[in-house]
């Protein structure tokens, strides 16, 4: 009988630097000891298994910098094919990388995921690392599941880090991932959300995600998406029916609380920007994030007084990523690139960040990667009774 420590099938590793729908991401740790149902590392052999390190603190803030997807003001999410608290190993890592980012001057915005116990000496590490410039951000990921869903996640200290954190003057978002059916009844929402919105900067709320090698996994874990005819993968995300109807109509003692279906405006509102994913004004902006006038008015201001992007500016970030042969056109009223060939999603979702665009191109044959909302994917949205079909969003 194998133990918690050995993977069940053979692992694959993820790309030390990569980059996602909303940010880059920096994963020197891979492999995670819990065994959540819903994990996209599930896969990979990833999950139920120490992690393993793939580059040093000094390696991976040396191949950050190299990469040719580094830009100094993009956000990090770091340690995202493990969770950065799960083990001793991770914590050390963690406080490491922290300090070298600080050392080498990198200021990019980073981002903190974790579902487990911050220590002491772990929110004292960030509080420095936030007074010396380097702008840290923690994601709680909490949703209520049960450990039949999230195995090996202590959940009561998971909830505990919100005042802890909130008392270190540490900006928190509540990660509310991945909407389920056996976390998206009212009653559960409400608990969860009466929590967090007394600690968090705001929420974040995201379905379930499915990669195209884990139809099945997806299938075990919420039955109705064995149907053959959903297209899991082609899906931004995957939610029940009653999830969207409670943020459709969010009570209105949570009115101070944001709540957003994107991780860009979520971040931008933390850290005092404004959108640089194309989001403002889109439907998504307008009836699905719940976001204060005032950072509403941030960004219709940087809209009005935005430069027009120019063809030269396009070719540059073109080239410099590798991509200056493809022939594209280019969209100022709607700020749309569109690449006449297939690309790979890490790619598309680098130009759009670096150029603060909108991308559009045909997808890479066999890229595992999901399109994410940037890339034009659409949410599905699976009803928990009979005689509905499933519909798309827009």
């Amino acid at each position: 009988m194998p133990d918690q420590s050995t993977p069940l099938i053979e692992q694959r590793f993820e790309k030390v630097v990569d980059t996602h729908d909303t940010w880059g991401v920096l994963n020197p740790m891979q492999g995670c000891v819990a065994r959540c149902g819903y994990c996209y590392l599930t896969d990979l052999g990833l999950t139920g298994t120490r992690p393993v390190e793939l580059a040093t603190p000094a390696e991976t803030v040396r191949l950050l910098r190299a990469h040719p997807h580094y830009r100094p003001d993009k956000p990090y999410a770091l340690y995202t094919c493990t969770d950065a608290l799960a083990t001793p190993a991770n914590r050390e890592h963690l406080l490491d990388l922290l300090r070298a980012l600080v050392a080498t001057k990198v200021r990019n915005p980073v981002v903190v995921i974790t579902k487990f116990h911050v220590p002491d000496d772990v929110i004292d590490q960030i509080y420095a690392a936030r007074a010396a410039g380097l702008p840290v951000v923690v994601y709680l990921s909490y949703s209520g599941l049960s450990r039949d869903v999230e195995k090996g996640v202590h959940h009561g200290r998971l909830r505990d880090n919100f005042p802890r954190l909130h008392a270190a003057r540490i900006p928190v978002v509540h990660y509310w991932r991945p909407a389920l059916p056996q976390n998206s009844d009212p009653e559960s929402m409400a608990w969860m959300l009466d929590w967090a919105a007394r600690w968090a900067e705001c929420s974040v709320t995201v379905g379930l995600k499915v990669k195209p090698t884990a139809r099945q996994q997806a299938a075990d874990l919420w039955p109705a998406l064995a149907e053959p005819g959903l297209d899991l993968h082609g899906a931004e995300s995957i939610w029940p029916a009653p999830a969207r109807d409670f943020f459709a109509a969010v009570p209105e003692r949570y009115a101070h609380h944001p709540i957003y279906e994107t991780n860009s405006c979520a971040l931008a509102y933390v850290l005092g920007r404004t959108d640089r994913a194309n989001v403002y004004g889109t439907p998504t902006c307008t009836d699905a994030n719940h976001c204060p006038v005032g950072q509403r008015g941030r960004c219709t201001v940087a809209l009005a007084l935005r430069e027009p992007l120019t063809d030269n500016e396009l070719r540059a970030e073109l080239v410099r990523s590798g991509l200056g042969h493809l022939p594209y056109t280019w969209d100022a009223s709607s700020h749309t690139l569109t690449l006449d060939s297939p690309v790979e999603m890490r790619d598309q979702h680098h130009l759009a960040q670096a150029l603060a665009v909108t991308v559009r191109a045909p997808r890479a044959e066999g890229d595992p990667m999901w399109s994410g909302k940037a890339a034009g994917g659409r949410l599905l949205v699976i009803p928990t009774t009979t005689g509905r079909e499933p519909s798309c969003e827009n």
